[in-house]
This record gives C-alpha cells, sequence and structure tokens, in this order.
C-alpha cells in the first residue's frame, strides 16, 4: 500500500512538471503576498507539517515484529524520514509550478488535482481521491494496530487503566476497539483540519515531555545527546506558541477543546497512578 501512495504521487507530480514545462525559476512560489503573515504564521504551519512526518512512529512501535530491530528501527526511521521529504518536496515544486499561492489555497486538498488539469483533466481528480482512500485506509489501520501495541504495553505495565466490558481476546483486541471508537466520536463531533489542529496540539506536548523525561532521567541510560534534546525541546514549544497564537486567531474553540483535553488526561493519569501505588502498598 506505501508502494502504491509513493509511486502513484509521484507519477503524478511528474506529470504535472511536465505540462508546465518546470525550470529552476519555479522554485520561486507565484504571488506569494508574504507581506500579509506574520513570521509566526508560518512557524505555527510547521505544526500541522510535523504530522506529515509522525508515521515513522508506526515502526517505533511495531518494533518486535522488525528483524533485528535494535538494527533496523533506527534505520528504517531515517529511510522513512527522507522518502517523505522527497515526495513532499516533489509535489510542492509540482503544483507551485502550475498554481499561484492563491490557487492553491482555493483548491485545498485537490491542488494536486487541479496542477495536473492540463494533463489529466478531470482524471485528475478521480486519481487524486483515488490516492487519498488508499493513503487514508492504509494509514488509520497501520496506526490503530501500532497504537494498540503500545499501548497493550502501557497496561501490562500499569501506566494506563484496562477495563474488558466483558468482551473476550486479548488486551490488544479491546484497546484496537476502544482507539477506533475514540476516532469515531472525534470524527462526529469534529471536521478533519480540527482533528489535525488536535492532533498538533497533543502530539507537540507529548513530545515535549517525552524530550524532558529522557533529558532528565535517562539521558545517561541510552546515551543520548544533551544537546540535541534541548534542541528539539526548544524547537518544539517554539512551534506550539506560534500554532497556540494562529488558532486564538482563528478558531479559539479548538484550543480551549485541546487543553481541556490535555488536562483531563493529566488529571486521569495522575490520579490513576497514584491508585496503582496505593493498591500495590496494600498488597
Amino acid at each position: 500500500m506505501a508502494l502504491i501512495k509513493i509511486v502513484g504521487i509521484l507519477l503524478f507530480a511528474a506529470g504535472c512538471l511536465w505540462t508546465s514545462h518546470f525550470t529552476l525559476g519555479d522554485l520561486i512560489p507565484k504571488n506569494t503576498d508574504s507581506e500579509n503573515y506574520y513570521a509566526a504564521n508560518y512557524i505555527g504551519a510547521l505544526a500541522l507539517a510535523i504530522l506529515a512526518y509522525k508515521g515513522f512512529t508506526t515502526l517505533t512501535n511495531s518494533g518486535d515484529e522488525i528483524t533485528k530491530p535494535h538494527k533496523n528501527v533506527g534505520r528504517s526511521i531515517v529511510l522513512s524520514l527522507l522518502i517523505c521529504l522527497f515526495v513532499y518536496f516533489f509535489v510542492a515544486i509540482a503544483v507551485n509550478s502550475n498554481l499561484s499561492i492563491p490557487e492553491i489555497i482555493k483548491a485545498k486538498n485537490y491542488s494536486l488535482a487541479e496542477a495536473a488539469k492540463p494533463l489529466y483533466g478531470n482524471l485528475g481528480l478521480y486519481f487524486t481521491v483515488g490516492i487519498a482512500i488508499i493513503a487514508c485506509i492504509s494509514g488509520i489501520i497501520a496506526s490503530i494496530f501500532a497504537v494498540s501495541r503500545m499501548t497493550a504495553m502501557l497496561t501490562e505495565m500499569k501506566l494506563i487503566p484496562h477495563k474488558h466490558f466483558g468482551m473476550s481476546g486479548s488486551v490488544q483486541k479491546h484497546l484496537l476497539l476502544y482507539i477506533v471508537v475514540i476516532g469515531i466520536a472525534l470524527t462526529i463531533f469534529f471536521d478533519l483540519s480540527r482533528i489535525a489542529s488536535m492532533g498538533a496540539f497533543f502530539y507537540l506536548v507529548m513530545d515535549m515531555i517525552i524530550h524532558w523525561g529522557v533529558y532528565k532521567h535517562l539521558r545517561k541510560d541510552v546515551k543520548a545527546n544533551p544537546v540535541i534534546l534541548l534542541a528539539a525541546l526548544l524547537l518544539d514549544l517554539i512551534v506550539l506558541l506560534a500554532f497556540v497564537w494562529i488558532k486564538m486567531v482563528s478558531d479559539p474553540f479548538i484550543v480551549i477543546s485541546s487543553v481541556v483535553g490535555i488536562v483531563l488526561v493529566f488529571l486521569g493519569e495522575r490520579w490513576f497512578l497514584h491508585w496503582v501505588e496505593n493498591t500495590d502498598e496494600s498488597k
């Protein structure tokens, strides 16, 4: 499925470049109107861009299923990031060579199909939708199975709560069902852009906590470079603050919803760990 997505998108982008008679001058965006945007807008946009690269976490959550994980997990992460970088950059060039910034904004999710219209016509729209469906289905399946494995491990370590609700089967299957139900609920109450924004808030906060935790408690054990950890922590904080500022102006409800969700997770986790500690002491 990943191969179909990558090859399909690259062929489509190549068609855009073919029809536009691409030159190096096309690397410069057309009609940027950059004077209308603050630096925080560009920095905040990175928050959503980070989500585009987070697919490698599927690999880290599937480490025990990978041959020679100590060697191949790190290698596969680097390769996946490089592939994503090349594909996204190639698509950006292809779209920019055919459309101006206002046209890209107007086309939104169909900008690639719009850019390829001179070559593919209306078939480009069907192709884009088809690739999007493949990407969505395969990405969701891979992500929910990877997350269910990770949360099952955390459950066994008594770090998160779990209840069977009378269901049979393994803990991982139960968590798989819970994750799907949460995803459905989010889809009902929020549109795709708001879900992506919430994901960015949660992911950046989680990322910062992990960086700080590794720096404070584990950097000697895992031989982590403290400079890289602190740099990543600082960059995440800058992007998060810029994204909060942008969303407070354009959509404060999603900021409030994200903050409430993060606070509830923290309070719930704190209560659960305190309950586990008291239960273990009573035994």
